[in-house]
C-alpha cells in the first residue's frame, strides 16, 4: 500500500471511530507504530485529525468544542457563584491547576493576589492571573484549540506529568451517577483525566445542568472526584445520591 494510501485510510478511519491508538492502526496497516506516529504527526499538521496520547482523535463535528464565547454567558450566575466558593478553598502557598473551563476562568478573576502557582492549559486563565504579580503562572504548552482557547495534546499532557499539586479545579460537560464525568472533546477529556492524576484533591465545579448527562469522551469515574461544588438549583435526588457516595458537596447560593 502507497503511503499516501495508507494516510487517506488512517484519516477514514479516525472520522468512522472518532478516536483510534497508535497500537491499532500498526496492526491493521502492518507497520510500525514509529511509521504510524509519522503519518499522524503529518495529518495533523494538514489539519485533517488530532493526535491524542497513544492515537489520534477526529475533529470533526461530533467532537466540536463550544465557543467560549457562548460558554461565558451560559449559566454565567451560577458559574461565578460556584466559583466564589472555589476560592474559598484556595490558601496562600497552595499548587493548583485551573483547566479551560469558563468557571476556571472566573475562579482566576476572583484570586486575591496572594503566594499561589497555577498550572494551566487556559489562555484566558494564564491572561488574567498575570495582572497578579505574587501568583507563578505555568501554562502547559500544546496544540491550540481555538473554540476553547486552551491547549490539549500530547505535549500538553507530557507537561502536566512533570508537575505534582496540591488541589485541582476543573469542570466538564457532563457529570453521571454511575457513569462519572465526560467532556464532548476527546482531547479535553485525556488533559483533565492527567490534571487528575498529578493532585491531592480534584475539585469539580459544574453548574447543576450538568447532572444526569453524558458527553461523547469519559473522563473518570465519580470516586476520582474528592468535592464537587455546585448551584442551589441542584435536584434532591442528587444530593442524595452524592451523599450516598460520600462525596463532599458545596452549593452555591445564587443571587
Amino acid at each position: 500500500m502507497l503511503v499516501a494510501e495508507r494516510q487517506k485510510k488512517i484519516v477514514e478511519l479516525v472520522n468512522e471511530r472518532l478516536s483510534i491508538r497508535v497500537s491499532e492502526l500498526s496492526k491493521i496497516f502492518s507497520v510500525t507504530e514509529e511509521t504510524i506516529r509519522r503519518d499522524l504527526e503529518k495529518l495533523e499538521k494538514e489539519n485533517l485529525l488530532m493526535r491524542s496520547h497513544g492515537g489520534a482523535v477526529s475533529i470533526g463535528k461530533d467532537q466540536a468544542e463550544t465557543s467560549y464565547l457562548e460558554r461565558e454567558i451560559t449559566n454565567a450566575t451560577e458559574k461565578k457563584a460556584i466559583a466564589s466558593v472555589a476560592v474559598g478553598l484556595i490558601e496562600p502557598g497552595d499548587k493548583i491547576v485551573l483547566d479551560a473551563s469558563t468557571t476556571a476562568w472566573y475562579v482566576a478573576k476572583e484570586l486575591s493576589d496572594m503566594p499561589l502557582t497555577v498550572l494551566t492549559n487556559s489562555i484566558k486563565v494564564a491572561i488574567e492571573l498575570s495582572k497578579k504579580e505574587q501568583i507563578k503562572v505555568i501554562s502547559t504548552g500544546g496544540t491550540l484549540l481555538s473554540q476553547s482557547l486552551s491547549f490539549v495534546g500530547p505535549l500538553a499532557e507530557r507537561s502536566l506529568g512533570l508537575y505534582h499539586v496540591n488541589k485541582v479545579f476543573l469542570s466538564c460537560k457532563g457529570i453521571h451517577i454511575e457513569k462519572g464525568l465526560s467532556d464532548s472533546n476527546e482531547s479535553q477529556a485525556l488533559v483533565k483525566k492527567q490534571m487528575m492524576e498529578i493532585t491531592d484533591e480534584t475539585i469539580l465545579m459544574v453548574d447543576s445542568s450538568k447532572f444526569g448527562t453524558r458527553a461523547f469522551s469519559q473522563i473518570e469515574p465519580l470516586a476520582k472526584i474528592n468535592r464537587i461544588i455546585t448551584d442551589s438549583n441542584i435536584g434532591e435526588d442528587t444530593r442524595k445520591q452524592l451523599e450516598e457516595k460520600q462525596i463532599n458537596l458545596d452549593i452555591a447560593s445564587i443571587v
